[in-house]
């Protein structure tokens, strides 16, 4: 965070100044929504929630050191009130980063934002001064909070940004306009708030490259169409990565190593290396691609990219997280989302993964289809577990889980079928069938809870 007096940010914002002793207090600390999370020299932003009223937490934020709370009323206690909580959060952090020059790396798509972004932090770490999104604060709230952990070192911002929604990238685009950026790939995510297709998806994640300026650069999947086509939206200039031989950055020799691990020969305009991945999952390799193309159009070079590759480690929960009990079962908790194309690498990763090991799938509902569609792609994922020979599956939920338990015929692939009613009965259940040795598989969309499911198992 840039230091700034209280007076000048009420300036900026157009706030008035409430219960403030000291009107040019310096800000010098990053901002939080999470009065648990407030750093001593920040603000603390009172958003209000489905659940909680941050303005509730205003007292305890100051007493742990915070200089003041952006709010949408006065709550006693020193406050910048303005109109819009989240709308003055943003406008705090573009005038912030307008008065630093760090080069702004935008990644967008329908999976594999965040496990790219904390590749591609990992590799730009060793090159110079980064700061990137903490977990998947991809969004409105998330996105200026990122930005205003960065001050005057930092090189480089590596910005995951989320898009439920037409104009949701155009928006964050101007909060922190990019000179650099990702699209990973265009898939059955908030189809109910992009239009219902495909085409409307890739119209809403075009955005990013839409906003990239002339001398910028746009890093494009050539194995997706939707993404291939992009190409043709942006006025930067256009590097593709993936698995085709036309990519620019590509893989070759892919193979999967000791625990699921993917190994392969990055190729780029650059040279080419050797890498090994520590994450797990063959579908993790146009990830990384991806993070190698984007440090590739900022010069950083080819050894440097594969050894930030290789020592890179994972760094957000809930996505392919491996657990190993003492008992030998080993929990991957992949429950942060879901959808078709998610489902399918996380089941094929599991068996990976697995070898000759009993695999348990714990699957939960996909949000965000269609409900026309929605059962139809969960009845397809139940012949996917079928097809893998996954050896258990507990379905959990009412609804669209129990079509993909129940449409399929799993006793010819020797599949043992089990419906949970709600994420405490997948515990019980799961509880009850696993065995020492086993590999579970937990996933489903956030929303559906089985987060809470994979922590019970894997006992964190």
């Amino acid at each position: 965070m840039i230091p700034m007096p209280l007076n000048e940010i009420a300036w900026l914002l157009d706030a008035g100044l409430h219960d403030v002793s000291d009107p040019e207090a310096l800000v010098t600390a990053p901002s939080a929504v999470d009065s648990r999370e407030v750093v001593p020299g920040g603000l603390f932003a009172a958003t209000v929630g489905a659940r909680v009223d941050g303005h509730d937490y205003a007292a305890a934020a100051i007493r742990d050191g915070a200089v003041a709370v952006l709010a949408s009323r006065p709550v006693g206690v020193p406050a910048l009130v303005v109109g819009n909580v989240e709308a003055a959060l943003g406008v705090l952090a573009r005038h912030t980063l307008e008065r630093m020059e760090p080069t702004v790396v935008g990644i967008t798509g329908s999976m594999g934002k965040t496990t790219t972004k904390d590749l591609l932090a990992q590799i730009l770490e060793r090159h110079a001064p980064t700061i990137a999104t903490d977990r998947s604060f991809n969004n409105e709230l998330g996105l200026p909070l990122t930005v205003l952990r960065a001050d005057a070192t930092t090189r480089y911002l590596v910005l995951e940004m989320g898009a439920g929604a037409k104009g949701d990238l155009r928006y964050l685009t101007n909060i922190a306009p990019p000179s650099v950026g990702v699209v990973l790939n265009v898939a059955n995510f908030h189809m109910t708030t992009m239009g219902g297709t495909l085409e409307h998806v890739a119209e809403a994640k075009s955005e990013l490259v839409q906003a990239l300026p002339p001398d910028g650069h746009a890093l494009i999947n050539a194995d997706d169409p939707y993404v291939a086509r992009m190409a043709g939206r942006t006025k930067a200039h256009v590097m593709t990565f993936g698995r085709s031989e036309t990519a620019q950055v590509r893989a070759e020799d892919v193979r999967l190593g000791a625990g699921a691990r993917p190994t392969f020969e990055l190729v780029a305009p650059t040279g080419r290396a050797r890498v090994t991945l520590d994450v797990i999952g063959e579908h993790q390799v146009s990830n990384a691609l991806a993070a190698a193309a984007a440090a590739t159009a900022l010069g950083v070079p080819i050894e440097e990219i594969a050894a930030g590759l290789n020592a890179a480690r994972r760094r957000s929960g809930g996505r392919l997280e491996i657990v190993e009990r003492p008992d030998g079962v080993t929990i991957i908790n992949d429950a942060y989302n879901a959808g078709p194309e998610s489902m399918r690498a996380a089941l094929h990763a599991l068996k990976a993964l697995a070898g000759s090991r009993r695999t348990v799938a714990v699957l939960g509902a996909m949000g965000g289809m269609h409900p026309e569609a929605s059962r139809e792609r969960h009845v397809q994922l139940g012949k996917l577990v079928a097809d893998l020979g996954i050896d258990v599956l507990i379905a959990v939920g009412p609804g669209d889980p129990v079509a993909m338990a129940g449409e399929t015929e799993f006793a010819n692939a020797g599949v043992s079928v089990h419906l949970a009613e709600d994420v405490p009965g997948s515990v019980r259940l799961a509880k009850e069938l696993l065995e020492p040795g086993d590999v579970v598989l937990v996933k489903a969309s956030n929303a559906f809870g089985l987060s809470v499911t994979a922590r019970e198992l894997a006992g964190t």
